[in-house]
């Protein structure tokens, strides 16, 4: 597993903190320290976490694919929903289970282990970025799969731990970004925080602004939650810009690059063309993202006939700006949080008003981060095919919502399951639709049989096409 640079400060805690006692260190291993810094572990899992969301090897992550951003030159079992060959679920649980959450447990412990050293003030605010990060990935999970281990889960002495309910851990999520809200007063991480560099406003703003997206999942499910936590959020205050984006800082050299240069330019392969499914929509908006999302290789931009063989040379790649080892990985943008806002308004929930103004924010934010040029956004507004009509505000948020998530698929995936819109295609090799999840890892049904049983029954069944319990659009 690739490590991000320890922060010279972490480097010389692991040397010292172990004893004071000369003779004592003999006796350690000085490989596998008994004590890792929690600024090193909350890094270290971050990066895991942002790494995971971002990167397109198909052996750990087909969000790409499943919401239709990019297709395949020759191989085509993952852009045909096939999952069990290279055991993705099982990759994807593993890496937020291991190499996340229990990265998060251990800093939490940490911090509170060591809060004598601290201020009150600076072991909440490190307690409440812990938090964050671990209320994304739990809600990760559930959005990928639908009811998992939850409150057993990291416990050491419990390796067959039970399946919560889904809506049971998006209601428990809630209540702890609730709770924190009043806890990014004091000194978090700040060197060892790759996202906002020790920033809390924009902890706090970014905390709110996921609690907002947890709550718009609810609208339709459990009015009262979704009408809580988005007032919540709001009065507390989510992103106004794209200043407040959640975003992981990348470096220009391995092993600390972007996974989608590792994946795409480092390896030297050419098995990623773009999408003919979000190709046509951009092409038929003129749309100016495209020259930010999409390389000039071919005349115009041409997409590859999703899930079939689509030869490299004839299609179009993704851009310099897509592929460069700097690009930062998207967590969480402003242009989400107006879409989110558009959607609350458009169902009249949690006192949000005006989707018209959310819904032009969104593709205002989206554009400008892309082209730096507001005006594109203007001109893109001003088409009859865009500007809003609330008589059918959902194809319009659905569509503009999914494709300014092209660098954060996971999120247009959602776009797509909780709004219907836009439509995708059939995957053309196989015939079959869009997957509403993952299937469970081969291994919980291997090893953790009982609860895996339990747990696939109480959701209808472990197969592609069970809908999550917010699904219900």
């Amino acid at each position: 597993m690739k490590k991000y640079i320890i922060p010279l400060f972490s480097l010389l805690l692991l040397i010292t903190a172990c004893s004071d006692d000369k003779y004592e260190r003999l006796n350690e291993d000085p490989k596998n320290p008994e004590s890792v810094p929690a600024g090193f572990l909350f890094s270290n899992a971050t990066k895991s976490l942002s790494d995971q969301n971002a990167n397109l090897n198909v052996n750990t992550n087909i969000f790409r694919f499943i919401s239709q951003y990019l297709t395949a030159t020759t191989y085509l079992d993952e852009p045909n929903y096939e999952l069990r060959e290279r055991n993705i679920p099982q990759n994807h649980w593993s890496i937020l289970y291991r190499n996340v959450l229990r990265d998060l447990k251990d800093a939490k412990e940490t911090v509170l282990e060591n809060e004598d050293l601290l201020t009150q003030e600076e072991v909440d605010a490190r307690i409440a970025q812990i938090t964050v990060i671990e209320v994304y990935t739990w809600q990760f999970l559930v959005d990928t799969f639908g009811d998992i281990p939850y409150s057993e889960a990291l416990a050491k002495d419990n390796y067959l731990p039970k399946y919560d309910n889904a809506a049971g851990i998006y209601e428990d999520l809630i209540m702890q970004l609730i709770a924190i809200n009043s806890d990014f007063a004091g000194q978090g991480f700040s060197s060892q925080d790759l996202i906002y560099g020790g920033d809390m406003a924009k902890w706090q703003k970014f905390s709110n602004s996921l609690l907002l997206r947890l709550g718009a999942r609810l609208i339709n499910v459990n009015a009262t939650l979704a009408n809580d936590a988005i007032q919540a959020a709001t009065t507390n205050g989510v992103m106004t810009s794209n200043d407040d984006n959640a975003l992981f800082t990348y470096l220009d050299s391995p092993p600390n690059t972007n996974p989608i240069w590792e994946d795409v330019i480092q390896s030297g392969r050419n098995d990623y063309v773009a999408a003919n499914t979000i190709v046509d929509y951009m092409n038929t908006l003129n749309d100016p993202r495209r020259m930010a999302y999409f390389d000039d290789n071919v005349s115009g931009y041409i997409g590859g006939t999703y899930g079939a063989e689509s030869p490299y040379g004839s299609h179009t790649h993704l851009s310099d700006k897509m592929t460069d080892p700097s690009h930062p990985g998207i967590l969480m943008d402003y242009a989400e949080v107006e879409f989110l806002l558009a959607q609350a308004a458009a169902e009249g929930v949690g006192g949000v008003s005006n989707a018209a103004s959310h819904y032009e924010n969104g593709i205002t934010a989206s554009i400008t981060y892309w082209t730096g040029d507001s005006s594109l956004a203007a001109a893109y507004l001003a088409q009859p095919g865009v500007s809003y009509n609330a008589a059918n505000w959902k194809e319009l948020v659905g569509k503009q919502f999914w494709i300014a998530m092209f660098d954060n698929p996971m999120q247009g995936w959602y776009v797509w399951r909780k709004l219907n819109n836009p439509t995708l295609n059939t995957a053309a090799q196989s015939g079959n639709p869009v997957p509403l999840r993952y299937t469970y890892p081969i291994n919980e049904q291997n090893l953790n049989a009982a609860n895996y049983e339990a747990g696939s029954a109480a959701i209808g069944g472990d197969d592609q096409q069970t809908p999550l319990f917010w699904d219900e659009d």
